[in-house]
């Protein structure tokens, strides 16, 4: 074990290198290195590539991600690669905090759950229910395909929900997840000396990604049905305005959501490609407004979107809407509008451009709260007092 010298070591086991979990574990990575801990970041790659890319001083161990019965083989093979003092695992899932319960039965590292997400509530909450005929299970056990050879069936997540209680501390980012599963509240914060606007220079960003004639809304993450692009994009069909654009960061990686947004909204949409998240800074630098338009919906309730600690610590003036926490985060600094609301978004964004000096001012107000609530040095704070109490 090479272990650098009065450092303790914490693996942070993520569900999936594409998404799904990732970008949680490198913000908390980079937490705990706030906190002078050595850290190292494991779990398996389900899709094409590792996205985002993780920053280049978070050491990462990456593993095919596969089906069961190959799934066994990759479990005993990661588990030999954990070494820290604290097992911390991103999500309720097989892939990860099932991974750090094994573990903990061998090894007898506190394992630490972060909850990031209600995962069932993409399959209907607690409404859902697994009733096989006997029949049917067999073909879901036996057959190549069959449903629970997928490690992220939801009867296994079912099974993780259930399971949450054999973590040694829980931590959840939205008060949705605290109320359902208890726990310390770790928001989904932001390197706010590496999202610094005073580092970049917007006319500089816009010019480079091809953006400098027009008024620009962006969107800094994967566009979902509940989060509400859709809204945005028939506002701007309302305000007919010729030069606004929407600029959608990275695209979706899960399905072919974003060709059925530019297929009827093409006129309004840039698509940018995926970018590291040490270039994301640069990027919503480029934007007059950042838009989280969350529809309410039991999946949107749950989350804290990262996309708005990306525009706050940017200054960036945020339009978003009242669904979850995200009132609460913003406080005073944003501007709301009520969800599945194109005509309300409509308005608040002519509202925005006919104000952009005192949107801005506001903008700056949201860096100042996105400091002291939900930067590294906040929520380093937080979490030193669960490893304390572990």
């Amino acid at each position: 074990m090479n272990r650098q010298k009065n450092k303790s070591k914490v693996s942070i086991l993520t569900p999936n290198f594409s998404k799904g979990g990732v970008d949680r574990a490198y913000l908390l990575g980079q937490v705990f290195k706030k906190l002078n801990f050595e850290v190292e970041i494991l779990g398996f790659l389900f899709g094409k590539s590792i996205y985002p890319e993780p920053p280049p001083d978070l050491p990462i161990y990456c593993l095919p991600g596969c089906n069961y019965p190959e799934f066994f083989a990759s479990v005993k093979q990661l588990l030999t690669k954990i070494d820290g003092d604290i097992v911390y695992a991103i999500k309720p899932k097989l892939t990860s905090y099932g991974v750090a319960l094994f573990n903990k039965i061998s090894h007898r590292q506190p394992v630490i759950l972060d909850i990031d997400d209600w995962e069932l509530s993409w399959h209907g909450g607690d409404e859902w229910q697994y009733r096989p005929t006997w029949k049917q299970l067999g073909r879901d056990i036996l057959k190549k395909n069959g449903a629970l050879r997928n490690p992220d069936h939801p009867l296994y997540l079912k099974w993780m929900d259930a399971s949450t209680h054999r973590a040694d501390a829980i931590t959840a980012d939205t008060q949705f997840l605290l109320n359902r599963f208890g726990g310390t509240y770790i928001p989904n914060g932001k390197d706010t000396d590496l999202f610094n606007p005073q580092k970049y220079d917007p006319q500089v960003s816009r010019q480079h990604y091809g953006l400098a004639e027009y008024r620009l809304l962006m969107f800094p993450g994967a566009p979902r049905p509940h989060k509400g692009i859709e809204d945005v994009l028939t506002a701007l069909d309302q305000l007919n305005e010729p030069d606004f654009r929407l600029a959608i960061v990275g695209g979706n990686p899960y399905d072919d959501y974003d060709e059925q947004l530019i297929e009827r909204w093409g006129r309004w949409i840039i698509k940018l490609p995926q970018m590291p998240v040490e270039k994301m800074p640069e990027v919503v630098a480029a934007a007059d407004v950042v838009v989280v338009p969350q529809r309410d919906t039991p999946v949107a309730r749950a989350q804290f979107p990262i996309k708005l600690t990306d525009g706050m610590a940017m200054a960036k003036p945020i339009l978003a809407t009242r669904v979850g926490d995200i009132p609460e985060i913003l406080g005073d600094t944003g501007y709301l509008a009520d969800p599945n609301s194109p005509a309300q978004l409509a308005e608040q964004i002519r509202l925005i451009f006919e104000n952009l000096d005192a949107a801005n001012e506001r903008g700056k107000k949201a860096r100042e709260r996105c400091v002291e609530k939900y930067s590294l040095e906040a929520m380093a704070f937080t979490l030193k007092s669960v490893i304390t109490r572990l």
